[in-house]
């Protein structure tokens, strides 16, 4: 995806005031060997480009006066109540060296499963999105976690989910295999069958 940008030497409360006064969004590139640059984006395209999934787990073309660079979005602000884009950070990526991103969880299958088909079961996305490390080139815009084998009372967990070639998992807080989804039958579900299959049981001993 490319980002049109220019470079921005007005700084400061005042100039980043009447850069959004313009239609225009403050920002920054920063890391690699060259130096920060301060940019102005276009804030209806940028506006409409963060509704996309894509430009926030992709490498992004941002060209900046007639220059492109390979970035990624880092941070972005948004107006507490007003639908304005404050301020936009990108980080400049190195082909050869690894990038610490997250990326979203695509679930497919649910409705093939054993604990949605057979059993009316609901199925609990304990985590939407996923940590990873890889090379620039190997970023992958989502990870798809397959479903179809799940059974009542079971979980999906982050060693059974396959990922792209060249990508690795970042595991936090010491849990080296965590819980990505469960699936479950409703309670009210559980407690209808339970007196489904009571009701038999008290006939016969009639």
């Amino acid at each position: 995806m490319k980002v049109i940008a220019f470079a921005r030497k007005d700084l400061g409360t005042g100039a980043s005031r009447r850069q959004r006064n313009a239609g225009l969004t403050p920002g920054i590139v920063y890391g690699g060997t060259a130096a920060p640059v301060n940019i102005s984006l276009d804030h209806n395209a940028l506006y409409h480009a963060l509704k996309k999934e894509a430009f926030h787990s992709s490498i992004l073309d941002l060209e900046v006066d007639g220059k492109v660079e390979q970035v990624l979005l880092r941070d972005f602000q948004v107006h507490a109540y007003k639908q304005l884009v404050l301020h936009a950070d990108f980080q400049r990526v190195d082909a050869k060296q690894k990038i610490h991103v997250k990326v979203p969880l695509h679930f497919i299958n649910a409705e093939t499963s054993p604990a949605v088909k057979l059993h009316g079961g609901i199925i609990s996305h304990v985590a939407t999105e996923l940590d990873i490390t890889c090379l620039p080139g190997a970023l992958p815009e989502f990870v798809e976690v397959d479903l179809a084998k799940l059974e009542v009372g079971h979980s999906i967990h982050l060693a059974d989910i396959k990922l792209p070639k060249g990508v690795a998992a970042v595991i936090h807080g010491g849990e080296d295999n965590p819980t990505i989804a469960t699936a479950s039958v409703p309670a009210g579900k559980v407690e209808a069958e339970a007196a489904a299959a009571a009701a038999p049981a008290a006939d016969d001993k009639k």
